[in-house]
């Protein structure tokens, strides 16, 4: 099947799509991708990387790698996300990523419907937009290619929690382990105390 995503939201020659992964994790910082396309880039098979398989994921990591004119990725930590929360985490993870862009983009286009930056950049949020822009979709797969293996990697230091298949999102697995085993220092302790209190009206 082939995609067909616009290749730019604005007239600016430098237009960075942004998007992050692992909002909705016990575990494991957010991870966010910025990435700016030449605004004659094209690619049929660009599209949200929840709709893609590993595979192609990996393969487009390469391609958006070479052909991007600059990329860059970034993350909150557990912590930071215990202190901010989670919607500010991601905002911050976002803002990181836009900074290390070479040259500073013109313009953002922001994937969901709310973004809060102090840079002195022009954005527009777009609903769904790593299904409607290729730079957005390319950073949606440069975060979570990224993101999903750090937390393979980390499963084999911690191999309680199913984070080899799950890596780091709610599933019964998950929530049975830190039930047994506790929280590492990767787990978001904020999310956590409902998920230890679910657990123990369940037995």
């Amino acid at each position: 099947m082939q995609y067909s995503l616009s290749s730019h939201f604005s007239d600016f020659d430098f237009e960075a799509g942004v998007d992050e992964v692992g909002r909705g994790c016990l575990a494991g910082s957010v991870v966010a991708a910025a990435v700016i396309f030449p605004k004659d880039y094209k690619n049929a098979f660009l599209n949200d990387s929840k709709k893609l398989s590993k595979k192609d994921r990996e393969e487009l990591d390469i391609e958006i790698r070479e052909n991007a004119i600059s990329f860059a990725i970034a993350e909150a930590s557990p912590a930071e996300i215990d202190k901010i929360n989670i919607l500010n985490a991601s905002f911050l993870a976002m803002q990181r990523a836009i900074i290390q862009l070479q040259p500073t983009p013109d313009f953002l286009i922001v994937d969901g419907n709310r973004f809060k930056t102090d840079l002195k950049i022009p954005y527009q949020c777009v609903i769904k937009g790593d299904s409607k822009y290729l730079s957005i979709a390319a950073a949606s797969i440069l975060a979570k290619n990224y993101r999903d293996n750090f937390m393979i990697e980390l499963a084999e230091k911690y191999p309680h929690y199913g984070w080899e298949t799950n890596v780091g999102y709610p599933t019964k697995k998950h929530k049975l382990g830190i039930a047994k085993y506790g929280l590492t220092e990767y787990h978001r302790k904020t999310f956590n105390s409902s998920v230890q209190l679910d657990l123990r009206f369940q037995k």
